[in-house]
């Protein structure tokens, strides 16, 4: 009556649904490890990153310095993909601040888009293995139970002893249901949770360096038509 040997007995479709169980957990935690990993990275990158970037560094070191590394973070690509679309539109001679951030948001806002897909990689097999899991080893043990039952039909004089291994194997199939679903639910919540705060944050950070390069485009308007003043004065 031990377990193994109850694995080992079990019909063989109960065996392939723990069978199949059992890879999604071990694929589960391979990913929630990854993924762990991953978000820790990521974090710690935004916050050094916001560091160095409110340090007074200039911008444009700042992009060569993330243009140089070979696998640029998330906020990174945020940065260089703001200040890029920035010295492009200034390099069309295109002045008026209102169309220089339309294009600096709207540059920006795809790069956050992508990098939030990135983040999300694998959340959604969590999130499958979590709410399929039960109900996969719900199936293995009513297959378990009905072929249980099955066997009792041969049987001139039923006991526990004849009606427990069937029941016992077809409820691991429904234990190891549970404990591949359990872990997925908690980690996809967690993750799902962390994702959301990191794009957040690099949403919080594409605003205040729109409204530092706002400043900036205000700045050569002003010079802009400063010039253009003195000009026609000479």
């Amino acid at each position: 009556m031990s377990v193994f040997a109850l694995i080992i007995n079990a019909s063989f479709v109960v065996q392939l649904v723990m069978l199949t169980l059992l890879a999604a957990s071990v694929v589960s935690w391979v990913v929630i490890v990854q993924r762990g990993r991953l978000l820790n990275a990521s974090r710690a990158q935004l916050l050094d990153f916001e560091e160095r970037f409110w340090s007074g560094i200039d911008l444009n070191e700042l992009y060569r310095e993330c243009q140089q590394k070979p696998d640029p973070s998330g906020v990174e690509n945020v940065f260089m993909a703001g200040l890029k679309e920035f010295s492009k539109m200034r390099q069309q001679n295109s002045t008026d601040p209102d169309a220089l951030m339309a294009g600096v948001q709207r540059a920006m806002r795809i790069a956050i888009t992508r990098e939030a897909e990135a983040l999300d990689t694998h959340l959604p097999f969590l999130a499958t293995v979590g709410s399929t899991s039960p109900y996969i080893g719900l199936f293995g043990t009513v297959w378990g139970i009905m072929h249980s039952f099955q066997g009792l039909a041969m049987v001139k004089q039923a006991t526990i002893a004849t009606v427990a291994p069937g029941i016992s194997e077809a409820l691991i199939a429904t234990a190891m249901g549970l404990f591949a679903a359990i872990p997925a639910v908690i980690f996809y919540n967690r993750y799902a949770s962390r994702v959301e705060r990191q794009v957040s944050g690099m949403y919080t950070f594409a605003d205040e360096f729109a409204s530092l390069l706002y400043r900036q485009s205000l700045k050569l308007q002003h010079n802009s038509k400063t010039d253009a003043v003195r000009k026609v004065a000479e």
